[in-house]
């Protein structure tokens, strides 16, 4: 037997979440948590710092 799918919704609200942490976090100069990179489907060894000067 095969793990559920997650649904549209689920999904849905989990990038809308993301996308917000990783925008406060970059507007307050601090790095994104790896797991709402990865859920916005971005690499986090790859994501620039966030501190720019």
């Amino acid at each position: 037997m095969t793990a559920p799918k997650t649904s549209f919704l689920a999904r849905a609200v989990a990038v809308f979440g993301a996308a917000s942490a990783a925008a406060a976090a970059v507007e307050g100069n601090r790095r994104p948590r790896a797991s709402d990179l990865r859920t916005l489907g971005i690499d986090p060894e790859s994501f620039p710092g966030a501190a720019r000067r």
